[in-house]
C-alpha cells in the first residue's frame, strides 16, 4: 500500500465548477493523472466554494480488519498535510475505486466497500472535517454513499460519462493535462518479467553477482566497478536514444527490452546497488538525457526477476526521480511507491517520495547534483603533474534529527540521502545491496 498526496491537477487560474456525483466521478482521473484502480482516494476541499486541495491515495487493504486503523491514518494524514501546506480543509470527498473480482458484480463491490466508506466518514468527522461526498467507482459505474435520492443516485448505480465528453475533460485538454491510463497499467510497466526469458535473466544476475560483488565490497575495486557501470549505462542510453520509439506503451517497452542483453542488464543492476554509483546515475535527470535514462531505468526494473526483486529499488527510485524532475508527478509517485513496495526501508525512495508528496521543488536537488557533477569533472581533470585527482565519494545525508522536509529550511540535496552501507543478504551469487 502506498500513500500519495496528489497536488496535480488544473492550473490555479483554471476555474472549473463540478456539480454532483457524476461530474466528481468523471473528474477523478484528471485530478490524479491516472485511473486509480483498487484505491482509496481522499480529496481535501477548501473554502465556501469547495476548492480542491491536497489529494491522497492508498491501495484498498484486502482485509477488512485493517480498515478502521487505515481510515484513521488517512484522515489524519490528509488533514495534517493540508495544514502544513497552508490551511485546514473545510471538507473532504472520498472515492473508493475497485473493479469486480471474477464472478462479482459492481454493485456487490459497492456493498462490500460500504463499511470502509463509513469508517472513512467517521474518521474524518472525528477530526471535525465533514465528508461532503463518498463515491464508489466500479466497472464503469458509480454510486454515492451519501445521497439517498434514487432519482439522481439509483440503487443500480449510474454509468460514467464517455471519455472526453465532460466539462472536466475539455478543461483538462485545454490545460494540457493527460490521463496516463490506469494505475495498474502504470505499475505494469515497472513490474518484473514473468515470461520464460526471466529465468535466463536470473542466471545472468547470478553470474554478474559472482563476478561483481567481491569487487564492490573491496574498496580498491569499487570505484572501477562504478565507472564500468556508469559507462555501460551511458552506452545503453545512447542506444535507446538512437532507436526510433514505438507507438504505444507495451510496444515501446518491448522494443526497449530488446535493446538490452541479459548480461548488460545484470551488470548495471548489480552496479546500481552501490549507493554512490546510484547517486551519480541520478545526474541524468534533465535535458536530452532524461528520456533515455527513464526508459533504461524502467527496463532494468523489469529485469529484477525472481530472487532479485529487491534489487529493483534502485532503478525504480531513479525512474521516479527522473519523472519528478521532468514534471511527471503521477509517474514519480507510482515508481517511488513501487520502490517502497519492494524495499520499504529504501531511504532514497522514502525521501524523494516525501519531498514529492510535500510539493517541494525538485530544483534544489537538481542544483546539488549539477554542482556535484561539475566538481567531480573538475577534480578528475589532469593537473600540472598530469595526475588525476579523484574526489573522495561524498554521500548526501539528511541533517541529524530531521524527520521531515521543509521547503524553506531543507538543505539542498538532502533528498539523496541514504543509510549505511550493508553487505548482501545473500552470500555468493545473489548480489549486493550495499547502500540505499
Amino acid at each position: 500500500m502506498n500513500k500519495h498526496h496528489e497536488p496535480t491537477g488544473p492550473a490555479a487560474d483554471e476555474q472549473i465548477t463540478l456539480r454532483g456525483p457524476a461530474e466528481l466521478a468523471d473528474a477523478l482521473p484528471y485530478m490524479m493523472g491516472f485511473h486509480p484502480n483498487d484505491s482509496i482516494v481522499l480529496v481535501a476541499l477548501h473554502g465556501s466554494r469547495g476548492r480542491f486541495g491536497g489529494r491522497l491515495r492508498l491501495g484498498i487493504p484486502r482485509s477488512s480488519h485493517e480498515w478502521p486503523p487505515v481510515a484513521e491514518q488517512l484522515a489524519e494524514c490528509l488533514v495534517e498535510g493540508s495544514e502544513r501546506r497552508g490551511s485546514r480543509p473545510d471538507g473532504i470527498v472520498v472515492f473508493l475505486c475497485q473493479d469486480p473480482a471474477e464472478g462479482e458484480t459492481s454493485r456487490r463491490v459497492m456493498e462490500r466497500l460500504r463499511p470502509l466508506a463509513q469508517r472513512l466518514r467517521t474518521a474524518c468527522g472525528t477530526l471535525e472535517v465533514p465528508v461532503y461526498e463518498a463515491l464508489c467507482i466500479s466497472d464503469g459505474r458509480y454510486w454515492s454513499y451519501c445521497c439517498p435520492d434514487a432519482r439522481c443516485c439509483p440503487p443500480e448505480g449510474s454509468a460514467l460519462a464517455l471519455p472526453g465528453t465532460s466539462v472536466m475533460a475539455a478543461a483538462a485538454a485545454y490545460a494540457g493535462i493527460q490521463v496516463r491510463g490506469s494505475l495498474r497499467e502504470m505499475e505494469g510497466r515497472l513490474a518484473p518479467w514473468t515470461t520464460p526469458a526471466a529465468s535466463d535473466q536470473e542466471e545472468a544476475l547470478d553470474a554478474a553477482g559472482a563476478a561483481l560483488v567481491p569487487r564492490i565490497l573491496a574498496e580498491e575495486g569499487r570505484e572501477q566497478v562504478a565507472t564500468e557501470t556508469l559507462e555501460l549505462a551511458s552506452r545503453l542510453m545512447k542506444r535507446i536514444a538512437e532507436t526510433p520509439r514505438a507507438v504505444g506503451w507495451s510496444e515501446a517497452d518491448f522494443a526497449d527490452d530488446r535493446l538490452i542483453t541479459h548480461d548488460e542488464a545484470a551488470a548495471v543492476i548489480l552496479g546500481l546497488q552501490d549507493r554512490d554509483t546510484r547517486d551519480r546515475a541520478a545526474h541524468w535527470m534533465e535535458g536530452p538525457a532524461a528520456d533515455p535514462a527513464l526508459r533504461l531505468w524502467r527496463a532494468l526494473a523489469r529485469r529484477c526477476v525472481g530472487s532479485y526483486s529487491e534489487h529493483a529499488a534502485a532503478p525504480l527510485t531513479l525512474a521516479g526521480w527522473v519523472c519528478w524532475s521532468t514534471g511527471d508527478e503521477p509517474g514519480a509517485r507510482v515508481a517511488l511507491g513501487r520502490a517502497l513496495c519492494v524495499d520499504p526501508e529504501y531511504v532514497f525512495a522514502r525521501l524523494l517520495h516525501q519531498a514529492c508528496n510535500e510539493g517541494l521543488d525538485p530544483e534544489a536537488l537538481r542544483s546539488c547534483l549539477r554542482e556535484e557533477s561539475g566538481a567531480r569533472a573538475a577534480s578528475e581533470t589532469p593537473g600540472p603533474s598530469g595526475r588525476r585527482h579523484r574526489p573522495r565519494s561524498r554521500r548526501i545525508r539528511p541533517a541529524a534529527g530531521r524527520k521531515d522536509l521543509r521547503p524553506a529550511r531543507r538543505r539542498p540535496g538532502t533528498a539523496a540521502a541514504g543509510n549505511r552501507t550493508r553487505a548482501s543478504r545473500r552470500s555468493g551469487q545473489r548480489g549486493t545491496r550495499s547502500g540505499r
